[in-house]
């Protein structure tokens, strides 16, 4: 098991990091060549900058029992079709049960703003949401499988 991150855009690569460290588990951070990212425990991999090119990388290297820190929920649903895990950085766990839900609303709320219109922004991270991430990674890590806390 490894633990693969979307540097781009991933809160909480403390939280990652530490629970990785306790469990003795290999973190590779994928990231563009817009982003610097340094780590004392994890291994930063830096990649062309390009449309999804980190997205790309990272399903291209994921491994049945890897798990993936995504906001992308695009992402996430190639993850589990190779029989990875995939959790959102605030905790969320993506799964079977919830990926048509969350590509059908990413669709609408694309076509709303294809045609002008505004979507909400996403909210501020709480201390919750860092609640949620320790918990449910941990649960993935010891039990790779869905923790059955609260779904989005």
């Amino acid at each position: 098991m490894r633990i693969l991150i979307d540097g781009d855009a991933c809160p909480g690569k403390y939280i990652i990091e530490n629970i990785a460290r306790e469990n003795d588990i290999e973190v590779i951070i994928y990231c563009d060549t817009n982003h610097i990212l340094k780590s004392n425990y994890s291994t930063v991999v830096t990649v062309d900058s390009g449309f999804q090119s980190v997205d790309m990388v990272i399903v291209n290297k994921v491994r049945s029992g890897d798990i993936v820190v995504s906001q992308d929920y695009g992402v996430a649903a190639m993850v589990l079709g190779k029989k990875a895990y995939a959790i959102n950085p605030k905790g969320y766990i993506y799964h079977e049960g919830n990926m048509d839900k969350l590509l059908f609303e990413r669709y609408i709320s694309s076509k709303v703003r294809r045609t002008g219109g505004r979507t909400s922004n996403p909210k501020k991270r709480t201390r919750e949401d860092d609640k949620r991430l320790r918990e449910n990674l941990f649960q993935l890590i010891l039990n790779g499988k869905v923790y059955k806390g609260e779904d989005w």
